[in-house]
């Protein structure tokens, strides 16, 4: 499986330390930028490239990460077959439920909100945790 990440500069700490952590669990990590710490860049560049990668690909997720992770999922919600979910703690079951009932394929971090332990957790149960499958979910999905 692939991960695709994206961020800003506020989240461009974070995130390289999620590409280790990530490699690490035997994951294909996919850096879509920043490249650099740039203070100037906008988070629009690199959000919407992880959502085109994701839109229509069942075998892989993104993981996009911002000050607050909202305007990262908002971004990456309007370029459709995307469904992100923002997360920035202390409860992980909206992880769980992003996932089991919505069938995100998108995490969206609020990196000014998590410690990189939190963020690791995150990151950990997303992509572990299995879409339901029941047929009340999918007939809601199909409904977007």
């Amino acid at each position: 499986m692939k991960v695709y990440l994206g961020t800003d500069h506020a989240g461009y700490e974070m995130k390289e330390k999620l590409k280790v952590y990530l490699s690490s669990l035997g994951y294909s990590v996919c850096d879509c930028g920043d490249k650099v710490n740039n203070p100037d860049d906008d988070y629009p560049d690199f959000i919407i490239p992880v959502a085109h990668k994701i839109a229509h690909d069942e075998k892989n997720f993104g993981i996009i990460l911002g000050a607050s992770g909202q305007g990262e999922a908002i971004c990456a919600n309007a370029q459709g077959d995307v469904r992100a979910i923002t997360y920035y703690a202390p409860n992980l079951e909206i992880i769980k439920l992003g996932r089991q009932h919505n069938n995100a394929n998108i995490l969206s971090l609020g990196a000014h909100f998590l410690t990189q332990e939190e963020a690791e957790q995150a990151c950990k149960l997303f992509l572990e945790t299995p879409f339901s499958n029941e047929i009340r979910h999918i007939r809601r999905l199909k409904k977007i």
